[in-house]
């Protein structure tokens, strides 16, 4: 078969089965964006957390570090034992991958701050929660959203995966297309992940750029 028949198909797929892949588009979008949600409430509440008790900040990063080392398929067998399949499994899993990048920029964001600019705030009479909902956060937020745009890109391509716990989304069509032989399915959902993940991460990139530059500005 060559290239441009193959593609041909890809396409009469997606036009032939557009429910089909709909419904699984919508599955992945609930599934992965709903890790994005926890993930960002988590991951941001624990790097405050950890610029205010640095006894606890090294052992927190360790651990998140060395989570983050485990194969993905491999967590998601232990998952599968003690949560059992489908999409709690699966967003466990999602949460616990993106937590490193949020956590260690909201840390790194923070702690870079100009210590000039805290004592000059404190010297003016703020309280910790001043300080840190308008000087630290604020001039920390590029960086916080640069952890923020690497996790949810990642999230929405190790979401594919989730179809191999038993979870739904666009994985379903990958692994369907393996077992039955049927590599234009298999193409045809790994197409929609990749442009779902580059459309989300072009749209990121222009509002990091916006942020930077009016940083830069201020």
């Amino acid at each position: 078969m060559s290239k441009i028949t193959f593609i041909k198909n890809v396409f009469s797929l997606f036009m032939e089965r557009k429910e089909f892949f709909l419904t699984l588009f919508i599955q992945h979008m609930y599934l992965t964006f709903l890790a994005i949600l926890i993930i960002t409430v988590i991951g941001i509440a624990v790097g405050i957390y950890m610029t205010r008790n640095k006894v606890l900040a090294g052992f927190i990063m360790g651990t998140v570090n060395i989570i983050y080392t485990i194969p993905s398929i491999a967590l998601f067998g232990f998952l599968v034992a003690l949560t059992g399949v489908g999409n709690k499994s699966a967003l466990i899993a999602l949460c616990i991958y993106g937590l490193l990048p949020v956590i260690r920029n909201t840390y790194v964001g923070i702690n870079e701050v100009d210590p000039f600019l805290i004592q000059a705030a404190t010297g003016m009479g703020s309280t910790d929660r001043q300080l840190l909902l308008k000087v630290q956060i604020p001039l920390a937020l590029p960086v916080i959203f640069a952890g923020f745009r690497t996790m949810v890109v990642m999230t929405i391509a190790l979401g594919a995966i989730a179809s191999f716990i038993g979870a739904g989304g666009l994985g379903v069509a990958i692994w369907r297309g393996i077992t039955t032989n049927f590599p234009e399915m298999t193409f045809a959902g790994s197409l929609l992940v990749a442009g779902l993940a580059f459309v989300v991460d072009f749209i990121l990139g222009l509002i990091e750029r916006l942020m930077k530059n009016q940083y830069v500005s201020t």
